[in-house]
């Protein structure tokens, strides 16, 4: 069965649709994209009333985004890395030997080294000092490709900037020459353990004990107290008295008349006797060894004894085992080179008239 369709009436339109809403007058100035209710655009353009900044909140939304993940990743990885160079440095306080150091040479003798106190003082410097140059490097890394990262987010052209840099760098290289010169000096030096805080060196210009080592100068003091700040690009060479063991020369000078082989017999017997005294046998570190005759003079025969100590005590052990061999040949009679010891047709100590 057919049933017939309604007819519409002349003049009469379809109803439209219920879902349909007219759409907003803009405001005067307002970007096309505001009349999309709820859109970032319209947001924003209603908070700020800015035609170029509502236009643009899509593109700045998304860029902020990314350059916030770059700033975050940059400095958790700078925290990380700064973290891992922490740990390599980290154990020189409590007498161990830090990662860092553990490819590296170590000049000193292992037992000497753990003897003395001040070998822990110098490997933590010279750990610290290390760490402290990869800190700075990778810093200056991280944080350098983070700022490049986030030019290019807002399209900068990097290509200008780059090639302005590596000018900019020459230059300074230029200018700056010797203190490139003195900072990779202080990194070799520590790299190589040339010398460290207690050693007793020779760096041409000035000699003394080192009291602080740094990437650009090193700091030490000489035997009259005076304070020497050398810059380490400009040390040619360097002699250190104190790595690994150190040796004390005793010369011993007699007269012409004297028997030789006696003088050298009681020399020995006196520096044997001498460091197997308490307070200077913690200092020696092998028994006196008697070179015999080192020289003959118009004023007399020259004798040289050697004695192997720790670093940094050899002047001490040489004093002391000096003054017992003195008083020894004294009481032997032995006779003093000229002129302590007279001359033909004249008095003098330990040496008879003629």
């Amino acid at each position: 069965m057919n049933v017939p369709l309604p007819t519409p009436t002349p003049g009469s339109s379809p109803a439209a649709p219920a879902s349909t809403t007219a759409s907003l007058p803009l405001p005067p100035g307002a970007p096309t994209c505001a009349a999309d209710q709820g859109s970032i655009c319209a947001r924003v353009f209603e908070l700020t009333q800015a035609d170029w900044l509502s236009r643009s909140a899509d593109q700045l939304l998304a860029h902020a985004v990314i350059v916030l993940l770059i700033v975050v990743v940059a400095v958790a990885l700078r925290f990380a890395v700064h973290r891992a160079i922490h740990r390599l440095t980290n154990g020189a306080g409590e007498g161990r030997v830090p990662a860092l150091l553990r490819p590296l040479r170590d000049r000193a003798v292992r037992t000497l080294r753990d003897a003395a106190p001040v070998m822990v003082e110098r490997r933590t410097q010279r750990a610290q000092a290390i760490g402290s140059v990869l800190r700075s490097f990778s810093t200056i890394v991280i944080y350098g490709v983070a700022f490049m990262l986030i030019l290019g987010e807002f399209g900068v052209d990097l290509a200008p900037i780059i090639a302005s840099a590596g000018i900019l760098g020459v230059a300074i290289g230029f200018g700056s020459q010797n203190l490139v010169r003195d900072f990779l000096s202080g990194i070799f030096m520590m790299l190589e353990d040339q010398y460290g805080v207690g050693d007793f060196v020779d760096l041409g210009e000035a000699s003394g004990t080192v009291e602080a080592v740094g990437l650009r100068v090193t700091t030490l003091r000489d035997i009259a107290g005076t304070v020497w700040y050398v810059r380490n690009g400009e040390i040619l060479r360097v002699g250190n008295s104190s790595q690994g063991y150190s040796v004390a020369v005793v010369d011993i000078p007699v007269g012409h008349t004297a028997d030789v082989d006696e003088a050298l017999e009681i020399a020995e017997r006196a520096a044997n006797a001498e460091c197997a005294e308490p307070k200077i046998a913690s200092k020696v570190i092998a028994p006196p060894e008697m070179l015999g005759v080192q020289s003959v003079t118009a004023e007399g025969v020259l004798m040289r004894l050697t004695v192997r100590t720790r670093p940094g005590e050899q002047w001490a052990v040489q004093r002391a085992v000096a003054a017992e061999i003195k008083s020894a040949l004294d009481v032997a009679g032995v006779p003093a080179p000229f002129p302590f010891g007279g001359r033909p047709g004249v008095a003098g100590p330990g040496t008879p008239a003629v």
